[in-house]
């Protein structure tokens, strides 16, 4: 590739998602996307060939996660573009900052010519936060609106449809850029009522969620929690805000039935509850209400303003959540709190609800794995069963050490994310664990791993069952239907895409084949068997 002079558009376009960091896209390229192709390589953006334009999403994701850049994904016209949908919404449920680019037929030619001819914008307007039509005038202008839609409030996605000719037009001259809003915190009497309740409370607690990550406060919410004593409950996605082997964290909330009973009791009888960064959309149908604004103080401070009803509060502060945070706790007194022991009583509940000493099955998989994984290793997890186990288990030691889809709770996430998170970071360990649907599903990506030469670790829980659904059919005494299939095997699947492959039964089996993983130049997938029926009792 050579430089062009003046730039193309899709120049325009690479340069300003190069400003903003991103330096890998992924896809499957067709034709009308070629120019884009060629802009992101000279703007020093790697481009990934994945498999399917929906592991393409997840990857970027996963890179995303590891450096706060936005994900770029590269679709084609038509089929490529509608592969997309379901990483894209999911993206937009889970909060993610994804530039979307799908090459598009030239307006003048749609006029006349039908053959992958459908409106882009229109198909993913309900599940992105804005859509776009590059034009060669306006190419920079364009690049720079979509990448702070993207970025700024609730992160997500964001859609640029590039029509062919358009692609390769030089580019209107470059715009002077928008300078982004500074945080904004609480002030004025309703920050004082606040602050006056949080004061006063004896038996407050945390409920923190992903706009904390998204705003950078992490290290905001950890110091607040620690200097006051104040216990702390998440959403998934915020595990590890506060590290989970802090005796105040309570770990992850919303999910599993044998958690909640223990939690949502704890949260009812609270004096003070405080809502830092919560964003509902990942909690299901019993967090919906579950605190009274008329009995409890409840103090919200958001990235925006609620508009879901899962819940309401006392006081709320739309505003940035790290400055939120400072103004309603720096200066308030630490203080005894919680003087009935409740807390620790709630964490030892959590411990014996979610038991490692079982000879074999699920959570033998799940211990096995933390204990021989080093510190700072990347776990990402499908949905299932098992992710509702895994995600009480795998305790974080630090925010997005767990990743997963938790809004959307889509399939077929897991090993993407995990390739995504070590192109990102290649110095860490990564450990994608995956039910066996879910890669039954996504298995030309090994085919991807392979290509990349990244040593990844599968952990693949084999029931021959979409055991989560399955269960549910019993639980309400219905007729097994569509649930079961075949124990496939997975190593063979492996070893044929030049990975390595282990089937185990047993800890000391999977023992040694994650100690052999470690030392692997390529991938790993390990087979774990489990009976039928493992999760019954334990999620």
């Amino acid at each position: 590739m050579t430089p062009h002079d003046p730039p193309r558009a899709a120049d325009a376009l690479a340069q300003r998602l190069a400003e903003a960091g991103c330096r890998r896209a992924f896809g499957m390229p067709g034709g009308e996307v070629l120019t884009i192709l060629d802009a992101l390589k000279g703007a020093g953006i790697d481009f990934h060939l994945i498999a399917h334009e929906n592991a393409g999403g997840f990857m970027a994701e996963g890179g995303h996660h590891m450096d706060g850049a936005p994900g770029v994904l590269v679709a084609t016209v038509g089929p490529g573009a509608l592969n997309a949908v379901n990483t894209v919404a999911n993206a937009w449920q889970e909060r993610v900052p994804l530039i979307v680019l799908t090459g598009c037929v030239d307006a003048d030619a749609a006029e006349t010519y039908t053959h992958q001819v459908l409106d882009h914008r229109a198909v993913f307007a309900p599940v992105t936060k804005a859509t776009f039509t590059l034009s060669a005038a306006e190419a920079d202008t364009i690049a720079d609106k979509a990448v702070a839609a993207a970025t700024e409030g609730r992160p997500g996605p964001v859609l640029i449809d590039v029509p062919i000719a358009v692609a390769d037009a030089p580019a209107g001259p470059a715009r002077r850029r928008r300078v982004p809003a500074g945080p904004v915190a609480p002030a004025g009497p309703d920050l004082d009522r606040a602050r006056a309740m949080l004061d006063a409370a004896e038996r407050p607690i945390i409920v923190a969620g992903l706009d904390l990550l998204n705003d950078g406060a992490a290290d905001d919410l950890a110091r607040a929690a620690t200097r006051l004593g104040w216990p702390v409950v998440t959403s998934y996605k915020a595990k590890g805000v506060l590290s989970e082997h802090n005796a105040l964290s309570l770990g992850g909330a919303g999910l599993s039935p044998r958690a909640d009973k223990v939690l949502v009791p704890l949260l009812q009888s609270a004096d003070t509850i405080l809502l830092a960064g919560y964003d509902p959309i990942e909690m299901r149908p019993g967090w919906r209400e579950i605190w009274d604004p008329a009995r409890q103080n409840v103090v919200e401070i958001a990235a925006a303003p609620n508009d879901h009803y899962m819940h309401q509060a006392t006081l709320s502060f739309t505003c940035d959540t790290g400055a939120g945070l400072r103004a309603l706790t720096d200066g308030l007194a630490a203080r005894p709190v919680w003087a009935d022991g409740a807390i620790e009583a709630a964490r030892a509940a959590l411990d014996r609800a979610f038991p490692e000493d079982e000879d074999w099955g699920p959570a033998a998989v799940i211990a096995e794995c933390r204990a021989a994984l080093p510190p700072g290793t990347i776990a990402t997890v499908d949905s299932g069963a098992h992710r509702i186990l895994l995600s009480q288990m795998w305790r974080c030691e630090a925010p997005r050490r767990l990743l997963q889809s938790s809004g959307l709770c889509t399939m077929v996430c897991a090993l993407p994310l995990a390739m995504g998170a070590k192109i990102a970071a290649p110095e860490r360990t990564v450990v994608a664990f995956t039910g066996d649907g879910g890669l039954l599903m996504g298995a030309g990506e090994l085919a991807t791993l392979a290509e990349t030469g990244l040593p990844v670790i599968v952990v693949v829980f084999v029931d021959a069952s979409l055991a989560l659904i399955e269960l549910k059919q019993r639980q309400r005494q219905l007729a097994n239907s569509g649930v079961d299939f075949a124990r496939h095997d997975f190593v063979a699947v492996a070893r044929a895409f030049g990975g390595a492959g282990h089937r185990v039964d047993s800890r000391a089996a999977l023992r040694a084949a994650l100690a052999e993983a470690r030392t692997h130049d390529g991938f790993t997938l390990i087979a774990a068997d489990i009976e039928r029926g493992a999760y019954d009792g334990r999620i």
